[in-house]
């Protein structure tokens, strides 16, 4: 097929051939300008308020990681002459229960940027050698986030969720393999400090014969998220020594559920953190467990509140859901007797709404429906979790 222009022709396989030659031009500038292009710096006050916007409470974690990724930004930008002083990164350990926003602000960060993110779990990590996961799999999947583009996958930002689940059974150094606890420690180490790593595209070891791609973490920013449960053990009997001796003042303060704003890094290390890996997240913030009136906000108030996803479902089928003030409070109440944070609210919202969910899409005539207490009481009672209650 030729294809006529002003001067002359041009056939279809040249075209495509073309086509190709331009492509991977464009690709070889778009890596060249990649490893230059300043980042677009985002204030720390800017950060918080867009984590605001789907994260409630939680002020001290917001301001540390926003403060930490502002600064991670400056790094990338930063141009090091002869005599200028080189930034140093400040890696981030978010301690707090289950169900309190670690991985909320994670995914909602994500957002945010424009650079590669990506979120990793530490439970199925084992040390090299083993079966599971290497820690090289992290890096992996950083290089699928930013599209196999090596240079922007070295100035990305790598969530490891779940970092209390590799730490090592007792506080003692084992003297057996400990293969996905202290193993998976001593192996992170190299990544967190800077180095070169020769990383699997594909992740893992299914595809042994793919080709290694080298990456040098010196400029990724890692950011780990646990709930150390039992950590509130150790600091108390930490603060409450120290307050031998002195006013009961410091005991009133640190009793009941403000105990994780103490937390230290000492307390990581007796928890089974290896004081390497410690030594590498100079920055260490907590999230407060939820209070009932921080439960209450999170159903109805961020971007994504729990109440305007069902309404939106329910709108789904045409018919428009509304929630009685004394339900919130209502499912607010159990969420706090199971202890399970936001995520609980979620179970118990399925076990009032399953049978109206299925039900209510076959009946065209519905147009409203108004969820009240007694409802909300009879459908709760039948679930599971009322069993569990019972028993």
């Amino acid at each position: 097929m030729l294809i006529a222009g002003i001067t002359g022709h041009i056939c279809d396989g040249c075209i495509i051939q073309a086509q190709s030659i331009v492509k991977d031009e464009l690709m070889t500038m778009e890596d060249e300008l990649g490893s230059e292009a300043p980042v677009n710096l985002i204030k720390p006050t800017e950060i918080k308020q867009k984590l605001d916007e789907y994260v409630i409470g939680q002020t001290a974690a917001k301001r540390t990681l926003s403060v930490a990724v502002y600064n991670h930004y400056k790094r990338l930008n930063q141009k090091v002459g002869k005599d200028d002083i080189e930034i140093d990164k400040s890696n981030v350990v978010l301690v707090g229960r289950t169900g309190t926003g670690k991985t909320l602000l994670a995914k909602t960060i994500a957002k945010l940027l424009n650079v590669p993110f990506c979120i990793a779990d530490a439970t199925v990590l084992t040390e090299a050698g083993y079966v599971g996961e290497d820690v090289e799999s992290i890096l992996s999947r950083l290089l699928q986030a930013a599209d196999y583009n090596t240079k922007a996958a070295e100035q990305g930002i790598i969530f490891i969720d779940e970092i209390d689940k590799i730490a090592r059974k007792s506080d003692n150094p084992s003297i057996t393999r400990d293969v996905s606890g202290e193993g998976v420690q001593q192996a992170l180490l190299k990544l967190l400090e800077g180095a070169e790593v020769n990383v699997p595209p594909q992740g893992g070891r299914k595809h042994p014969e793919q080709k290694m791609i080298k990456i040098n973490t010196k400029n990724i920013l890692f950011v780990c998220g646990g709930a150390f449960d039992g950590i509130e053990r150790l600091i108390a009997s930490r603060v409450n020594r120290q307050a031998i001796g002195f006013s009961n003042e410091l005991k009133e303060q640190v009793d009941g559920e403000n105990l994780l704003e103490f937390v230290n890094p000492t307390d990581l290390k007796s928890f089974g953190l290896i004081p390497e890996l410690i030594g590498r997240f100079p920055v260490l913030t907590y999230l407060q467990p939820l209070d009932r009136k921080a439960l209450r906000r999170i159903l109805t108030e961020p971007k994504n509140a729990l109440v305007k996803q069902y309404v939106k479902l329910f709108e789904m089928d045409g018919v428009d859901l509304k929630f009685d003030g004394e339900v919130l409070d209502f499912i607010v109440d159990k969420a706090i007797e199971f202890k399970l944070g936001a995520r609980g609210l979620r179970s118990i919202c399925e076990a009032i709404l399953t049978d109206v969910m299925f039900e209510l899409p076959a009946e065209k005539t519905t147009k409203e429906y108004r969820v009240t207490l007694d409802y909300a009481k009879g459908q709760f009672s039948k679930s599971k979790l009322a069993k569990l209650e019972a028993a």
